[in-house]
């Protein structure tokens, strides 16, 4: 128990600061306290327990600080940050939801708008930013249509979560595949093939639902604009370098603005760095657990918790294959809860399943898309998690109802696990 009080240190203070500010009416009670400033006392406390001398200790934290893999999730979060403010800023968001708006059949209103969701989410890489984006439609869809708006913002936190999930610019993808040592063409490849029939599903549970809808009308926009997006993603299909493909992504953006928009060099600038300063908090957590992870690794942490996995393993040969691939969901889906945020969780459960996965032949895509899948259905779902607070706050309506609408997570949440019995009887 000793490794983990650090790590248990900093969920109770994030946690506890969110029920605080919630008993206190906050908004966004749980997002109030920065989650860098939360890894503080977890890192004294660290420092404390760990034996041997200050410089040993140091050392070993800026080991973990330093590992290349944090330093390349949190380059690629500078980027992917970047990448997103320009193509904003030139008014890529804006030409995607209006040409997405464009083919949607008025009597397909409600599954046509979980797909714009998942479309733009995937293209921008941010569920927040989805949400933000697509509220006042979905306010103007469920007023002019008549229809209900939490069946209407359940289906707009649905298509969020499907891009949060999936777009090679999230940070959630970038912590897993990170974390895990998958390429995040591989991981899109499993991830997608267990998404797609949780949206498809999804849009035929909401065409049976509700039928009825009405055209809403938004300014129009360039659909070249909405170019960087599809190259990026192509390009990552592909298997290009996710560095060499967001960079091209920022040229091609920048260059579109400045060519065909009222767009300059230092506005380019400009949005480069907002785009950096938006990443800034979790640039700074993934060092910092960085650190942390590595004193836990030190004093054994990582071992003990398989050793607990492994106490907890059935003895039938298939059920034990299955519970390789559960407890990476388990362990992503708890801290999840506790701490409301999936790239966090992803980060803290991220050594616990690597090893987990090599020591049980799990491929590195697929527990990297179990992390990712899972910590997203959670932060889907809790009524305390920054998309519910932020969809119900701009709808005015109740977090628990609309936790109970995201139809989406619950069905990704179910297909992940038949998939996982599914693969267990295969393999042995």
């Amino acid at each position: 128990m000793r490794p983990f009080l650090p790590l248990l240190t900093f969920i109770t203070v994030f946690l506890g600061s969110g029920f605080y500010y919630l008993w206190q009416g906050v908004d966004f009670a749980f997002y109030q306290l920065p989650s860098p400033v939360a890894t503080l006392p977890a890192v004294i406390l660290a420092f404390v327990l760990m034996k041997g001398t200050f410089d040993r200790k140091l050392t070993t934290f800026m080991q973990g600080l330093g590992d290349f893999n944090v330093l390349t999730m949190c380059m690629i979060y500078l980027l992917a940050g970047a990448f997103g403010s320009v193509v904003k800023a030139i008014g890529g968001v804006d030409a995607t939801i209006y040409w997405g708006l464009q083919v949607i059949p008025e009597s397909l209103m409600i599954p046509g708008f979980f797909f714009l969701a998942a479309l733009i989410s995937t293209a921008i890489g941010t569920s927040m930013g989805t949400i933000s984006a697509l509220a006042p439609i979905a306010l103007g869809l469920s007023s002019a249509g008549g229809l209900d708006k939490t069946l209407v913002f359940g289906a707009l936190v649905g298509g969020a979560m499907f891009g949060d999930n999936l777009s090679f610019i999230s940070d959630t993808t970038i912590a897993a595949t990170r974390s895990q040592g998958a390429s995040m063409r591989d991981k899109f490849r499993v991830n997608f093939a267990i998404s797609l029939p949780a949206a498809v599903l999804t849009m035929i549970l909401l065409y049976f639902t509700v039928k009825s809808g009405t055209a809403v009308p938004v300014n129009s926009a360039e659909l070249y604009k909405a170019l960087p997006y599809a190259v990026v993603l192509i390009l990552a299909l592909l298997g290009m370098n996710v560095f060499l493909v967001l960079m091209l992504g920022i040229v091609l953006a920048g260059a579109l603005g400045l060519f065909f928009a009222d767009y300059t060099v230092l506005r380019l600038g400009q949005d480069i760095y907002a785009g950096f300063k938006e990443m800034q908090e979790i640039f700074l957590l993934s060092m910092v657990m960085g650190g942390l992870g590595q004193m836990m690794k030190e004093q054994g942490g990582i071992q003990t918790l398989k050793s607990l996995l492994k106490k907890m393993q059935f003895r039938n040969a298939r059920l034990e294959k299955m519970w390789s691939e559960f407890s990476i969901a388990l362990s992503v889906s708890l801290a999840n809860f506790a701490v409301a945020n999936n790239t966090v969780a992803i980060i803290i459960t991220g050594d616990l399943a690597r090893e987990v996965s090599k020591a049980e032949g799990v491929p590195p895509a697929r527990s990297a898309s179990i992390l990712d899948i899972y910590s997203c259905v959670v932060q889907g779902v809790i009524p305390y998690g920054a998309q519910i607070l932020l969809a119900s706050q701009m709808a005015k309506i109740s977090p628990m109802d609309l936790a109970g609408s995201i139809h989406y997570c619950y069905l990704l949440g179910a297909l992940t696990f038949v998939s996982m019995v599914w693969r267990s009887r295969r393999t042995t």
